[in-house]
Parts: C-alpha cells; sequence; structure tokens
C-alpha cells in the first residue's frame, strides 16, 4: 500500500468541502462540550448560593407555640385551582415582650383556644419556611439547563449554517467540474463543438 495515501490528510478522494465538514462537526462536539461544563458551572453556583441563603433564612425562623382567639374559617388556595386553607385569628408572643395577631392556617378541626404552632421572622411576623433541598436542587437544575440549551442552541445553528454552505459550494464545484468531464464520459458534443473538434 502506498504511504500517502495512509495519512488521515493524504486521501485523494477527500476535497475540501469534506475537511470542512468534519471540522464544523468537531465544532460541534466541542460545543456540547463547553455547554454541559457551563450547565454544571452555573447549576452549582446556584446551588451553592441557594444552599447558603436557605440555613441563613433557617437562622432566622423561629417556631412558636400560639393560641387561636377564634373560630376557624376556610381561606382561598394560594392558587386559583388550590384547595381551600383552614385558617383561625391567632395571637403569640415573640420576642417575648412582643404580642402579635394573626391570622393563621391552622390543622382541620383546630377549636377556639387550641395551641398551634407558628413560624415566625426575628421580629415577630410569620415567615415561610425556606426552601428545602429539593427545592434548591430544582432551581439549580432549571439555572443550570439555560446556558447549556443556550450554547447547544447556538452553537447547533451555527454548525448547521456552516454545513449548507459547505453543501452548496460543494455542489456548484461538482456542476462545473461534471460540466468539464461529462462530454468526454458521456461521448456527446458540446454546443457548438463539431464532429472534427477534438
Amino acid at each position: 500500500m502506498d504511504d500517502r495515501t495512509t495519512g488521515r490528510r493524504s486521501n485523494p478522494l477527500r476535497r475540501k468541502a469534506d475537511r470542512t465538514r468534519t471540522r464544523l462537526h468537531a465544532a460541534f462536539a466541542v460545543a456540547c462540550l463547553i455547554a454541559v461544563v457551563c450547565g454544571v458551572a452555573v447549576g452549582r453556583a446556584a446551588w451553592s448560593d441557594s444552599s447558603r441563603a436557605a440555613e441563613s433564612a433557617a437562622r432566622h425562623r423561629h417556631d412558636v407555640p400560639a393560641v387561636t382567639v377564634g373560630r376557624t374559617t376556610y381561606r382561598a388556595g394560594d392558587e386559583p385551582d388550590g384547595t381551600p386553607v383552614t385558617v383561625a385569628p391567632a395571637t403569640w408572643r415573640y420576642p417575648a415582650d412582643r404580642a402579635h395577631t394573626d391570622t393563621l392556617p391552622v390543622p382541620v378541626g383546630t377549636r377556639q383556644g387550641d395551641t398551634v404552632r407558628v413560624r415566625v421572622d426575628d421580629s415577630g411576623n410569620p415567615a415561610g419556611s425556606p426552601p428545602g433541598t429539593v427545592e434548591i436542587g430544582l432551581d439549580a437544575f432549571g439555572l443550570g439547563t439555560g446556558p447549556l440549551t443556550g450554547v447547544l442552541l447556538v452553537s447547533g445553528l451555527l454548525v448547521r449554517l456552516g454545513l449548507r454552505i459547505v453543501d452548496a459550494r460543494s455542489s456548484r464545484a461538482w456542476e462545473t467540474e461534471w460540466e468539464g468531464v461529462e462530454p468526454l464520459w458521456s461521448g456527446r458534443l458540446r454546443p457548438g463543438q463539431g464532429a472534427d473538434d477534438g
């Protein structure tokens, strides 16, 4: 076998368009790797930031006892299709020298004078729970998929555009080369060529 045909770039049948297509596919593979790295980096940063924020919020949340001071009623859920929530007016002290009264969600069957638990902030106002691990994970995943998807879409569109350009140029070059070969190959005369012309 001739050594000249064994090298990757020395194949005589491999044209410039073929090499360009290979480079474009390699560039897309590198872009996929970059997209994954960017997505993981953003996701990890979001996880770390959200975890620190949740830990900080948890340090400023306090569970205190509250006593219901009225009858329970139903309030519409937070979402339009949510189920109604049982609520009752209640009072509690936090800090110890400050009394608070507000309407709180309570278990079904709570009566006036029952003790319930309420989560409050440092000022004693009702506060929600800090986000849990699952919520933090879902947020980090969602934020990480943003750059991943963006890099993949942009690089995919650029590679597709590059391949279309290469295909169009290759087709034009093929037609030009075929115009020179076809009359000899088929034995047909070119326009304006006589039988005596070589």
